[in-house]
């Protein structure tokens, strides 16, 4: 470990270019168009607008499962811009699309194309559709999963451009049977009232797939692939609006949340040069190149950041704090057992390799689970959480490792710099844990009893993302800024219509503003038409627009919500079972995972928070941060275990891995509070919707790793490896102060 003057200089100027350079790149970017800087990170409509489209269905009484079809396909299309966008239905015969951080409507447009209707015609049915007869299709637009235009690097001719076509199950089943009867004839390819393509058959085609080739060029074979795609919606829509639309928060909203961040940074560096001396120096100084990281990273690989994603950075500061207080502790432990600093330092991040890599694998699997199986925001949170982890793990086990020999090879080198951990006394854990398994139980029960007899059977506050509601238009005289709506006009609506929940939608460069609302009966909405319109009048010759809109939230993408935890689930059991070669732990681990869920659960029907998409992001982050003081304890008692004997007692064996890791759980408990209670305190109201249940979900996850994971992993099988003795142990002391 010792260094050098040549690399101490070298490394001092790599940590120092590192930290100046992501700074100004953060700032400014990398090129003169300032990519990969935070000003170019794309904002979400909440933060920024975005462009709104609204499409009319041309079909009469259209069924519900064609509708939410073409939604979920909408949906999936646009995650190509965002993955934060929104479809929603909106009236009973309007599809709405929202996508955020774009501001050409025209371009949009082009690219998202006008669903139409899609056909594939043999020659008898092209022959009555040309005379206006009627026909029956050999295909639709259903039938076809998707369509993308490819060149064949193996060819020089003409020939090497095609489109790739991929079929539905039921839509191979007919596309096979289409080929097989016109063999060496003619499908007819037809979009909305068009001919498209007209290729012959060459042979039968199974397999779900096909390609058409001899296109004349890339462009003509992409153009064709673009009209099957969007043909391929159920229903066929006609564009009735496009607009640009403002900001759903105004700039207050951005300032708070950054003042939170900064306040929250500060006290979080403070609290950790003041607990951890040298070490806190070091987490520090690794904070703000892993906070710059993330934003460059962001930046460059175009993410959608809404107000909930910043939420999430900022929580992912408190967070990446987590394995330096991992590495910290073990130092302080092995400069107690009376270890060299220099020698604890290398053992330090040794030992505590295992429990990292373990603790942010399982969120990686969750997150990668999330992002393969999830659509929309959970695509977008799994991306960003994905983000974090990876620049949070380069930043603690590489650039805190050489900031740390460094500061050691300049002279840091007096144990007091360092500080260390003597456990005096073994805490009797498992002694406690029928009580600790009665006190879960009866919170999570009567919890939800509460909750349920005090709101009948609506026991969650769902939110307009979730339920829908009614959206109000207002065409006023004049164009009033985003102040004046947001401190103004909401709160009179709020007031007239008796609720609590309102969302704004202004029209750039227009006087048009819609609020959206859950469902008003007729005296609400005549209350705050009135009340509205008695101080803002609206435009002569115009009148308030009305129409009832389903959740922006779709069933799919709860349903892609719900599997993706429920598979993150399993795959995290399995590595777990992997890493630790015994079942019970990984058994305990998910057990204690769905008991933090359930406690997060129980303060969102008691406390009345609203549940929307930060509902989602909440839980998914809950899911994957509860997991690591699990791992923690887990890996401790792993460690422990390789030195056991018949004659172990195991109840001291774990008694003493919970109290050994005691410090580490509560020191990152704190790091990730410090960040959320600046959130709670200096956030917006949708912001605080965040935070309150993370604080929740955080002081559950601390409490379950502490008291039910080992007590659980104990009971179900881990006693038998030794000799159980309900009492701990008198810790063994050393000549230099270090117990075991």
């Amino acid at each position: 470990m010792k260094y050098n003057m040549t690399k101490k200089v070298c490394y001092s100027i790599i940590i120092a270019a590192m930290a100046i350079g992501f700074t100004l790149i953060a700032i400014f970017g990398i090129d003169e168009n300032g990519s990969g800087s935070a000003k170019d990170i794309n904002l979400g409509l909440d933060l920024a607008g975005g462009v709104s489209i609204t499409y009319e269905i041309q079909e009469d009484n259209p069924t519900s499962q064609d509708v939410d079809d073409t939604i979920y396909k909408l949906q999936k299309r646009v995650e190509g811009k965002s993955t934060e966008s929104q479809v929603y239905k909106a009236g009973d015969n309007r599809i709405t699309v929202e996508i955020p951080g774009v501001t050409d409507a025209n371009e949009i447009l082009q690219e998202l194309g006008t669903p139409g209707s899609l056909e594939f015609l043999d020659s008898d049915g092209y022959a009555a559709w040309a005379n206006g007869e009627e026909y029956t299709p050999l295909l639709t637009g259903s039938d076809v999963k998707g369509a993308q235009a490819y060149t064949d690097t193996s060819s020089n001719s003409s020939s090497s451009f095609g489109v790739q076509l991929t079929f539905t199950d039921e839509g191979s089943t007919k596309f096979a049977e289409a080929t097989k009867a016109n063999l060496n004839k003619i499908i007819y390819i037809v979009y909305d009232g068009e001919v498209k393509s007209a290729p012959t058959v060459q042979s039968e085609i199974t397999g779900g797939t096909a390609s058409i080739t001899n296109m004349e060029s890339y462009e003509s074979a992409d153009t064709l692939a673009t009209f099957v795609r969007i043909g391929s919606i159920p229903l066929t829509l006609q564009e009735v609006s496009s607009n640009i639309v403002g900001a759903q928060l105004g700039h207050d909203a951005i300032t708070t949340s950054l003042y939170a961040a900064i306040l929250g940074l500060v006290l979080l560096c403070v609290f950790m040069i003041a607990v951890y001396r040298i070490p806190g120096v070091v987490a520090t100084i690794a904070l703000w190149i892993y906070t710059a990281g993330v934003l460059i990273l962001v930046s460059v690989y175009d993410l959608t950041l809404t107000l909930p994603g910043i939420a999430g950075i900022i929580l992912g500061i408190g967070m990446a704090v987590d394995a330096n207080v991992i590495i910290y502790t073990r130092i302080r432990e092995e400069i107690a057992a009376g270890r060299a600093v220099e020698s604890a330092i290398t053992t330090g991040y040794s030992k505590a390799l295992s429990a990292i890599v373990d603790g942010n694998v399982t969120t990686l699997i969750s997150a990668a689970v999330l992002y393969i199986f999830g659509s929309g925001p959970i695509k977008g949170f799994a991306t960003t959480l994905a983000v974090g982890i990876v620049a949070s793990m380069f930043t603690a086990l590489v650039i805190t490792r050489v900031i740390m020999k460094l500061l050691y090879n300049f002279g840091f080198t007096d144990p007091k710099w360092y500080g260390k951990t003597v456990h005096k006394k073994t805490f009797n854990v498992l002694g406690i844990r029928k009580w600790c398994f009665i006190g879960s139980i009866v919170v999570i029960v009567a919890g939800f009893m509460g909750a349920f007899s005090a709101a009948g059977k609506k026991t969650l506050n769902y939110s307009l993302e979730f339920v829908g509601g009614t959206t109000t238009t207002f065409t006023f005289d004049k164009e009033y800024t985003q102040a004046e709506i947001e401190n103004d006009m909401i709160p009179i609506i709020k007031t007239a219509a008796n609720v609590t929940e309102v969302q704004q939608q202004k029209v750039q460069n227009s006087t048009k503003v819609s609020f959206k609302t859950k469902d008003l009966t007729l005296d609400q909405r005549e209350a705050m038409e009135n009340a509205v319109t008695a101080k803002y009048p609206v435009q002569d010759g115009t009148i308030v627009e009305s129409d009832t809109i389903s959740s922006s939230v779709s069933a799919t993408t709860k349903r892609d919500a719900f599997v993706s935890v429920i598979i993150a689930t399993i795959c995290m059991l399995i590595y777990i079972w992997f890493r630790f070669r015994d079942i019970r732990f990984a058994a305990a681990a998910v057990i204690a995972l769905i008991h933090d869920v359930l406690i997060v659960l129980t303060f969102y029907a008691l406390a009345r928070v609203s549940v929307g998409t930060t509902f989602i992001a909440c839980m998914l982050t809950i899911v994957g941060y509860s997991i690591n003081g699990t791992i923690i304890i887990f890996d401790r008692i792993r460690e422990k275990l390789k030195s056991a004997n018949a004659k172990t007692d195991i109840t001291e064996l774990v008694n003493s891995s919970i109290t050994y890791t005691f410090t580490r759980n509560v020191n990152t408990t704190l790091t990730t509070l410090i960040m959320l209670v600046c959130l709670l305190i200096f956030g917006v109201a949708s912001v605080k919707e965040f935070a309150a249940p993370l604080i929740v979900g955080i002081l559950a996850g601390a409490y379950s790793s502490i008291c039910i994971t080992s007590a659980l992993w104990y009971i179900m099988g881990g006693k038998k490896r030794g000799i159980v003795n309900e009492q701990p142990v008198k810790a063994k002391t050393y000549e230099d102060g270090a117990q075991v």
